[in-house]
């Protein structure tokens, strides 16, 4: 499977107005007539460049599911520009780099899993939730596909809003891979996220049944603690008295909660 990074957003150079407003955020497959903006915030905020090829995967509905994150609200004309965008693909399960921490029910079949590709918001959008709604889709739609296991993702290590993002979203920070990509002759170490859907859940690790130990061993400590203070209150209460006793994300959905800052790969780019 190919390396594409997702969720790069660095220093855009496009040239966006400022959004001295609350839009109208919807969303939509994206289709042939967006390939030219497509491409052009690819090259714009991504520190790869993609083949033609994918750009015509995606618009023509290959392999490739697509959702477009647009501002209906614009005055200028534009109204129908992608100011957003999220990519996906369908893999088998036991192809996967996370094959190893699906557990797989035979009844359903070949398991499948959906691995975003790639993820961004123009500059002058970003913080409004966009990001977490394409992220949403995403696993909406997964979620829809009986034998699909989860959703999954590579995000580059020093990205912390994207990180954040998907920590928050529930995805589970499963693995560091080093050297994952190669950005300019560098290479930098990138994380992997899942988010298991359709009752999927990974197998427990040494340091998650570590973790259940001590836990359990905790609640006992304190049910035992509880039950010698409560006899201690109980007796020394005989001695008392008592006394008297979109599809749209619309403008006023735009709240700090929805920003969107275990992945996708990227820079500073939700």
């Amino acid at each position: 499977m190919s390396r594409f990074p997702r969720g790069f957003v660095e220093n855009s150079s496009m040239e966006e107005p400022k959004i001295g407003r609350r839009p109208t955020i919807c969303f939509r497959p994206i289709n042939p007539s967006d390939l030219e903006r497509l491409e052009q915030i690819h090259r714009d905020i991504f520190p790869i460049r993609y083949e033609s090829e994918f750009f015509q995967n995606v618009v023509n509905g290959g392999d490739i599911v697509s959702w477009a994150a647009i501002d209906r609200s614009r005055p200028d004309g534009h109204s129908e520009e992608l100011i957003g965008f999220v990519t996906a693909k369908i893999v088998l399960a036991k192809e996967s780099e996370i094959s190893d921490l699906i557990r797989y029910d035979s009844s359903k079949g070949e398991e499948t899993l959906v691995y975003i590709l790639t993820l961004g918001v123009v500059e002058t959008y970003r913080k409004r939730g966009i990001a977490k709604s394409l992220i949403n889709e995403v696993v909406k739609y997964a979620s829809g596909i009986p034998v699909c296991r989860g959703v999954y993702l590579h995000v580059i290590a020093h990205n912390n809003p994207a990180i954040r993002l998907y920590k928050r979203m529930s995805f589970r920070c499963v693995r560091r891979l080093h050297g994952f990509y190669l950005i300019n002759g560098q290479h930098f170490d990138s994380y992997l996220f899942v988010y298991f859907i359709n009752g999927s859940r990974s197998p427990c690790s040494p340091l998650d049944l570590a973790v259940l130990v001590l836990n359990y061993m905790r609640s006992g400590i304190k049910s035992v603690a509880s039950k010698l203070t409560m006899n201690h209150e109980e007796k020394g209460s005989k001695w008392l008295k008592s006394k008297d006793n979109t599809r749209c994300l619309l403008p006023t959905q735009t709240k700090r909660n929805l920003a969107s800052e275990r992945v996708s790969s990227g820079y500073d780019y939700v």
